[in-house]
């Protein structure tokens, strides 16, 4: 079976909308570190350390590039096995590199 690669690429903070909206003192996400690397090898199970929010907002991308689908077909990605894509985290949102690694 295939297996995914998460890679940390960006780590966002909104400051206008933490001061707008939230109650304290919000701060960049201190989950992950820009360059972190992950291996996926089971669809259901996070890796060890894995924010529990960004694992459900990744998980639906993770499963579809282990079962062989892509993202390319529409003209979307330059490559079929990779996607870009973000935790929902709207005040301190990461940006993910996902990738498939074909076995």
């Amino acid at each position: 079976m295939n297996s995914c690669k998460i890679t940390v690429l960006k780590k966002m903070y909104n400051s206008d909308l933490a001061k707008e909206y939230t109650q304290s003192n919000a701060l960049i996400c201190d989950a992950f570190e820009e360059g972190q690397e992950f291996i996926v090898e089971n669809m259901v199970r996070p890796p060890d350390d894995f924010c529990a929010w960004a694992w459900i907002d990744l998980q639906r991308t993770i499963q579809t590039l282990i079962r062989g689908g892509n993202f390319s077909d529409t003209g979307w990605m330059k490559e079929d096995n990779v996607l870009i894509v973000s935790c929902s985290d709207g005040i301190r949102p990461v940006i993910f590199k996902v990738e498939r690694i074909i076995k």
